[in-house]
């Protein structure tokens, strides 16, 4: 298991993490089998979309921001209910297929770390999970 630190800038921004993820794999030697790409934090998510427009990444947020507005009478008072709301609608991790050392992701896909209550600094856990027989 591998992790990295990502920074956030923004209350609320989608930040493209695919590279890092990428680099994380092959820094384990994973050949083929899975990857869990996981966040430990309550306020905050990864998914998987296109990233060769990053207007998508934005009109993802947009939306979740509009079906979890902040003016919502919610019964959690310490001013960050809504992101906790918005990260359980994402989750916070993505399992992927590796094969050949390499993500098995779409053409336009990209993976992404969901910033619900920052800025702030985000850890990213990468699990790999070599398939039977597989290993080094």
């Amino acid at each position: 298991m591998t992790s990295f630190v990502v920074r956030s800038s923004r209350r609320t921004e989608a930040i493209e993490i695919t590279d890092l993820v990428e680099r994380a794999c092959h820094q384990s030697g994973i050949s083929e089998g899975l990857v869990l790409v996981f966040v430990p934090h309550t306020t905050a998510a990864v998914f998987v979309n296109e990233r060769a427009d990053p207007c998508v990444a934005r009109d993802i947020m947009e939306v979740l921001s509009r079906l979890v507005p902040e003016d919502f009478p919610y019964s959690h008072q310490e001013g960050n209910a809504p992101s906790h709301v918005r990260a359980t609608l994402l989750g916070a991790s993505v399992t992927l297929p590796v094969r050949a050392g390499k993500l098995q992701l779409g053409t336009w896909q990209g993976i992404f770390l969901a910033e619900f209550d920052g800025p702030r600094e985000r850890r990213v856990m990468v699990v790999p999970v070599e398939a039977p027989g597989r290993g080094p």
